[in-house]
């Protein structure tokens, strides 16, 4: 591995590690005891424009980070792309985004191939970016 991939690899981490402290304090704080959170959320995403914005902005985000991750991951043969999707919605896509993409420089220095590279994209793929897409449609209509 060249020091390049090496030093790409740590900036990754790092931005995942800093994404995942960000977004979690504050999510624990929101949620935890004697805060005014709980249920509220989805709801509360739509509290003022600044928040329907930037709620609109990660959620386009998202989805074309799927699409990439997903063409990506199918023409270098990395395995695994849905938990990354899916774990964008659960954790962070800010966490999540920086971790594929160290697996991808990782995935690309190794000499053997985890798994072989397929350029096509599976008809199961397609189904879930395209309901991917219809979400995050549904949601920019939802949160206006």
């Amino acid at each position: 591995m060249s020091n390049k991939t090496r030093l790409l690899c740590a900036f990754y981490a790092a931005v995942a590690l800093l994404a995942l402290y960000g977004t979690w304090s504050q999510n624990l704080a929101y949620f935890g005891p004697g805060a005014a959170g709980g249920g509220g959320f989805l709801p509360d995403l739509r509290a003022n424009p600044a928040t329907r914005s930037i709620s609109i902005d990660l959620g386009f985000f998202l989805l074309a980070a799927a699409v990439f991750m997903v063409f990506e991951a199918r023409r270098i043969g990395q395995r695994f792309v849905w938990v990354y999707i899916a774990l964008g919605f659960a954790i962070a896509i800010s966490v999540t985004f920086p971790l594929f993409l160290l697996g991808r420089e990782l995935r690309l220095s190794s000499p053997a191939p985890a798994a072989a590279p397929s350029p096509l994209v599976r008809a199961l793929d397609l189904a879930g970016l395209a309901l991917l897409s219809a979400l995050s449609l549904y949601f920019m209509v939802w949160i206006r």
